[in-house]
Protein backbone atom coordinates (compact mmCIF):
# COMPACT_ATOMS: atom_id res chain seq x y z
CA UNK A 1 0.00 0.00 0.00
CA UNK A 2 3.12 2.17 0.22
CA UNK A 3 2.14 5.32 -1.77
CA UNK A 4 4.51 7.55 -3.71
CA UNK A 5 2.87 10.50 -3.00
CA UNK A 6 2.50 9.64 0.48
CA UNK A 7 4.68 12.01 1.96
CA UNK A 8 3.07 14.98 -0.19
CA UNK A 9 -0.44 13.83 0.96
CA UNK A 10 -1.90 15.83 4.22
CA UNK A 11 -1.98 14.10 6.90
CA UNK A 12 -4.46 14.30 9.57
CA UNK A 13 -4.98 12.90 13.00
CA UNK A 14 -6.50 8.87 13.40
CA UNK A 15 -7.28 6.47 16.51
CA UNK A 16 -5.95 2.99 16.49
CA UNK A 17 -7.38 0.79 18.42
CA UNK A 18 -4.53 -2.37 19.71
CA UNK A 19 -4.40 -5.45 21.57
CA UNK A 20 -1.46 -7.54 22.20
CA UNK A 21 0.53 -10.34 24.18
CA UNK A 22 3.45 -8.22 25.40
CA UNK A 23 5.36 -11.61 27.28
CA UNK A 24 8.05 -10.82 24.28
CA UNK A 25 8.16 -7.17 24.14
CA UNK A 26 9.88 -5.08 26.01
CA UNK A 27 6.66 -2.93 27.00
CA UNK A 28 5.07 -0.31 24.97
CA UNK A 29 7.60 2.61 24.65
CA UNK A 30 10.17 2.92 22.00
CA UNK A 31 13.61 1.14 23.25
CA UNK A 32 16.74 1.45 21.47
CA UNK A 33 17.16 -1.97 19.44
CA UNK A 34 14.92 -3.88 21.74
CA UNK A 35 11.05 -4.94 20.66
CA UNK A 36 8.58 -2.75 21.63
CA UNK A 37 4.82 -2.22 20.75
CA UNK A 38 5.05 1.48 19.92
CA UNK A 39 8.09 0.83 17.91
CA UNK A 40 6.37 -2.27 16.15
CA UNK A 41 3.68 0.01 15.03
CA UNK A 42 5.87 2.83 13.87
CA UNK A 43 7.58 0.30 11.52
CA UNK A 44 4.28 -0.78 10.61
CA UNK A 45 3.47 2.23 9.57
CA UNK A 46 6.61 3.18 7.78
CA UNK A 47 6.40 -0.10 6.08
CA UNK A 48 2.60 0.93 4.50
CA UNK A 49 2.63 4.96 4.31
CA UNK A 50 6.38 5.37 3.51
CA UNK A 51 6.35 8.15 6.10
CA UNK A 52 7.57 7.95 9.86
CA UNK A 53 4.97 9.04 12.43
CA UNK A 54 5.51 8.85 15.94
CA UNK A 55 2.74 6.97 17.82
CA UNK A 56 0.62 8.35 20.79
CA UNK A 57 -0.35 5.60 24.16
CA UNK A 58 -3.24 6.32 26.11
CA UNK A 59 -0.17 4.80 28.75
CA UNK A 60 3.13 2.89 28.92
CA UNK A 61 2.24 -0.46 29.63
CA UNK A 62 5.43 -2.49 30.96
CA UNK A 63 7.30 -5.21 29.70
CA UNK A 64 5.59 -8.39 29.61
CA UNK A 65 1.96 -6.86 30.25
CA UNK A 66 -0.88 -7.30 27.55
CA UNK A 67 -3.67 -4.83 26.10
CA UNK A 68 -7.08 -5.50 25.25
CA UNK A 69 -8.13 -2.03 24.77
CA UNK A 70 -5.21 -0.11 24.12
CA UNK A 71 -5.40 3.54 22.52
CA UNK A 72 -3.10 5.36 20.15
CA UNK A 73 -3.42 8.02 17.96
CA UNK A 74 -0.99 8.91 14.84
CA UNK A 75 -1.26 10.91 12.04
CA UNK A 76 -1.47 9.21 8.36
CA UNK A 77 -2.47 10.80 4.82
CA UNK A 78 -6.20 12.17 5.19
CA UNK A 79 -7.05 10.26 1.76
CA UNK A 80 -6.55 6.38 3.21
CA UNK A 81 -9.40 4.16 3.09
CA UNK A 82 -9.43 2.94 6.84
CA UNK A 83 -10.87 -0.60 6.27
CA UNK A 84 -7.80 -1.42 4.13
CA UNK A 85 -5.34 0.12 5.93
CA UNK A 86 -6.38 -1.89 8.82
CA UNK A 87 -5.94 -5.05 6.99
CA UNK A 88 -2.50 -3.65 5.57
CA UNK A 89 -1.06 -2.76 8.88
CA UNK A 90 -1.76 -5.84 10.28
CA UNK A 91 -0.34 -7.74 7.85
CA UNK A 92 2.99 -5.94 8.62
CA UNK A 93 2.96 -6.50 12.19
CA UNK A 94 3.03 -10.04 14.03
CA UNK A 95 0.32 -12.31 15.23
CA UNK A 96 1.37 -11.10 19.16
CA UNK A 97 -0.16 -7.47 17.61
CA UNK A 98 -3.53 -6.62 16.43
CA UNK A 99 -4.93 -2.97 15.44
CA UNK A 100 -8.71 -3.82 15.81
CA UNK A 101 -9.69 -0.54 14.78
CA UNK A 102 -8.84 2.41 12.27
CA UNK A 103 -10.83 5.68 12.24
CA UNK A 104 -10.02 9.48 11.54
CA UNK A 105 -10.69 11.75 14.50
CA UNK A 106 -10.57 15.22 15.44
CA UNK A 107 -7.24 17.14 15.41
CA UNK A 108 -7.60 17.86 19.26
CA UNK A 109 -8.11 13.89 19.88
CA UNK A 110 -5.02 12.89 21.83
CA UNK A 111 -4.81 9.43 23.49
CA UNK A 112 -3.28 10.00 26.37
CA UNK A 113 -3.94 13.91 27.34
CA UNK A 114 -7.86 13.40 26.05
CA UNK A 115 -8.80 10.29 28.13
CA UNK A 116 -10.79 10.42 31.32
CA UNK A 117 -10.09 7.05 32.81
CA UNK A 118 -8.81 3.49 31.70
CA UNK A 119 -9.54 0.12 33.28
CA UNK A 120 -7.48 -2.60 34.02
CA UNK A 121 -8.19 -6.44 34.97
CA UNK A 122 -5.26 -8.42 36.44
CA UNK A 123 -5.68 -12.09 35.84
CA UNK A 124 -4.27 -14.83 38.44
CA UNK A 125 -4.23 -18.72 38.20
CA UNK A 126 -5.13 -20.59 41.58
CA UNK A 127 -4.02 -23.98 41.02
CA UNK A 128 -1.28 -26.37 41.47
CA UNK A 129 -0.97 -26.90 37.64
CA UNK A 130 -0.85 -24.07 35.31
CA UNK A 131 -2.12 -25.04 31.54
CA UNK A 132 0.56 -24.44 29.00
CA UNK A 133 -1.88 -21.59 26.87
CA UNK A 134 -2.05 -19.68 30.50
CA UNK A 135 1.92 -19.60 30.70
CA UNK A 136 3.10 -15.83 30.80
CA UNK A 137 -0.40 -14.43 30.69
CA UNK A 138 -1.73 -14.72 34.13
CA UNK A 139 0.20 -14.37 37.39
CA UNK A 140 0.57 -18.25 38.62
CA UNK A 141 -0.27 -18.98 41.89
CA UNK A 142 -0.03 -22.59 43.11
CA UNK A 143 -1.10 -22.06 46.69
CA UNK A 144 -4.63 -21.67 47.36
CA UNK A 145 -5.75 -17.96 48.15
CA UNK A 146 -8.75 -16.89 50.54
CA UNK A 147 -10.83 -15.64 47.42
CA UNK A 148 -13.34 -14.53 50.15
CA UNK A 149 -10.81 -12.30 52.57
CA UNK A 150 -9.46 -10.95 48.83
CA UNK A 151 -12.57 -9.37 47.87
CA UNK A 152 -13.76 -7.92 51.33
CA UNK A 153 -9.77 -6.55 50.70
CA UNK A 154 -11.17 -3.99 47.73
CA UNK A 155 -12.95 -1.67 49.20
CA UNK A 156 -10.07 -0.25 51.25
CA UNK A 157 -8.41 1.22 47.26
CA UNK A 158 -12.08 2.50 46.11
CA UNK A 159 -12.24 6.36 46.21
CA UNK A 160 -10.24 9.41 46.02
CA UNK A 161 -6.83 8.96 48.33
CA UNK A 162 -3.04 9.07 47.92
CA UNK A 163 -1.50 5.85 46.78
CA UNK A 164 2.33 6.61 47.01
CA UNK A 165 2.61 3.56 48.91
CA UNK A 166 1.36 1.23 45.99
CA UNK A 167 3.62 3.63 43.46
CA UNK A 168 6.79 2.82 42.30
CA UNK A 169 9.18 6.05 41.89
CA UNK A 170 9.51 6.59 38.04
CA UNK A 171 12.40 8.71 36.94
CA UNK A 172 10.45 11.68 36.06
CA UNK A 173 8.11 13.89 38.98
CA UNK A 174 4.44 13.61 39.34
CA UNK A 175 2.44 16.45 40.31
CA UNK A 176 0.33 14.35 42.78
CA UNK A 177 -0.04 10.74 44.13
CA UNK A 178 -3.57 11.27 44.60
CA UNK A 179 -6.33 9.09 42.30
CA UNK A 180 -9.83 8.33 42.22
CA UNK A 181 -10.51 4.49 41.95
CA UNK A 182 -14.23 4.30 40.81
CA UNK A 183 -14.39 0.27 41.46
CA UNK A 184 -12.62 -2.48 42.49
CA UNK A 185 -13.97 -5.81 41.63
CA UNK A 186 -12.74 -9.27 41.55
CA UNK A 187 -14.48 -12.78 40.59
CA UNK A 188 -13.46 -16.48 40.30
CA UNK A 189 -14.54 -18.27 37.35
CA UNK A 190 -13.22 -21.82 37.88
CA UNK A 191 -9.23 -21.42 38.87
CA UNK A 192 -9.00 -18.10 36.90
CA UNK A 193 -8.84 -14.51 39.79
CA UNK A 194 -10.08 -11.89 37.75
CA UNK A 195 -9.05 -8.42 38.80
CA UNK A 196 -11.19 -5.09 37.34
CA UNK A 197 -10.25 -1.46 38.70
CA UNK A 198 -11.26 1.23 37.15
CA UNK A 199 -9.77 5.16 37.86
CA UNK A 200 -9.30 8.38 36.52
CA UNK A 201 -5.60 7.34 36.11
CA UNK A 202 -2.57 5.01 37.46
CA UNK A 203 0.91 5.70 38.60
CA UNK A 204 3.59 3.74 37.49
CA UNK A 205 3.07 0.10 38.90
CA UNK A 206 0.14 1.08 40.77
CA UNK A 207 -2.45 -1.95 39.86
CA UNK A 208 0.44 -4.15 40.31
CA UNK A 209 0.82 -3.31 43.73
CA UNK A 210 -2.23 -3.16 44.73
CA UNK A 211 -3.04 -6.30 43.27
CA UNK A 212 -0.21 -7.64 45.71
CA UNK A 213 -0.98 -6.58 48.70
CA UNK A 214 -4.60 -8.27 48.14
CA UNK A 215 -2.66 -11.67 47.59
CA UNK A 216 -0.80 -11.26 50.84
CA UNK A 217 -4.12 -10.99 52.33
CA UNK A 218 -5.69 -14.46 50.44
CA UNK A 219 -2.07 -16.08 51.20
CA UNK A 220 -2.92 -14.87 54.67
CA UNK A 221 0.52 -12.95 55.57
CA UNK A 222 -0.98 -9.41 56.00
CA UNK A 223 -4.33 -8.74 57.81
CA UNK A 224 -7.31 -6.80 56.07
CA UNK A 225 -7.26 -4.24 58.86
CA UNK A 226 -3.48 -3.86 57.95
CA UNK A 227 -4.47 -2.65 54.38
CA UNK A 228 -6.03 1.24 55.98
CA UNK A 229 -2.25 2.00 57.68
CA UNK A 230 -0.25 0.69 54.49
CA UNK A 231 -2.77 3.86 52.78
CA UNK A 232 -2.36 6.05 55.24
CA UNK A 233 1.80 5.46 55.32
CA UNK A 234 2.12 7.00 51.62
CA UNK A 235 5.02 4.99 51.60
CA UNK A 236 6.25 2.31 49.10
CA UNK A 237 8.41 0.91 51.93
CA UNK A 238 5.01 0.55 53.67
CA UNK A 239 3.31 -1.87 51.32
CA UNK A 240 4.46 -5.17 50.04
CA UNK A 241 6.31 -6.15 46.80
CA UNK A 242 4.83 -5.90 42.80
CA UNK A 243 2.68 -8.49 41.34
CA UNK A 244 4.29 -10.01 38.31
CA UNK A 245 3.28 -8.06 34.63
CA UNK A 246 2.12 -11.68 33.56
CA UNK A 247 -1.46 -11.18 34.44
CA UNK A 248 -1.47 -7.04 33.62
CA UNK A 249 -3.84 -6.21 30.94
CA UNK A 250 -4.69 -2.58 29.81
CA UNK A 251 -8.36 -3.65 29.13
CA UNK A 252 -10.09 -0.04 28.05
CA UNK A 253 -9.68 4.16 27.42
CA UNK A 254 -12.23 5.63 28.51
CA UNK A 255 -12.87 9.05 26.52
CA UNK A 256 -16.85 10.24 27.80
CA UNK A 257 -18.32 10.36 30.87
CA UNK A 258 -21.04 8.44 29.58
CA UNK A 259 -19.01 5.34 28.43
CA UNK A 260 -17.48 5.28 31.98
CA UNK A 261 -20.43 5.97 33.92
CA UNK A 262 -22.05 2.43 32.31
CA UNK A 263 -18.53 0.90 32.76
CA UNK A 264 -18.33 1.72 36.79
CA UNK A 265 -22.04 0.52 37.34
CA UNK A 266 -21.44 -3.04 35.68
CA UNK A 267 -18.35 -3.23 37.46
CA UNK A 268 -20.03 -2.00 40.92
CA UNK A 269 -22.05 -5.02 40.72
CA UNK A 270 -19.13 -7.31 41.45
CA UNK A 271 -18.20 -5.51 44.18
CA UNK A 272 -18.20 -6.48 47.59
CA UNK A 273 -19.66 -3.93 50.28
Amino acid sequence: MKDSTAKDTSLTNYRIDVRYDGQNFYGWQRHKDKPTIQGALENAVTECFGIRQNIEGSGRTDRGTHSIGQVASVRLPDNIDEKESLLVLNNALTNEIEITDLKKVSDDFHARESAIGKRYCFKIWNHPDLPSERDGKVWYVAEKLDFGLMQKTCPNFIGTLDYASFAKVPNFKRATSVRTVHSLSLKKEGMLLTFSIIADGFLYKMVRNIVRSIVKVGEGRILVTEIPRIIEAKSRKAAPGTAPASGLYLDAVFYDQSSLDAAIKISQKDEVR
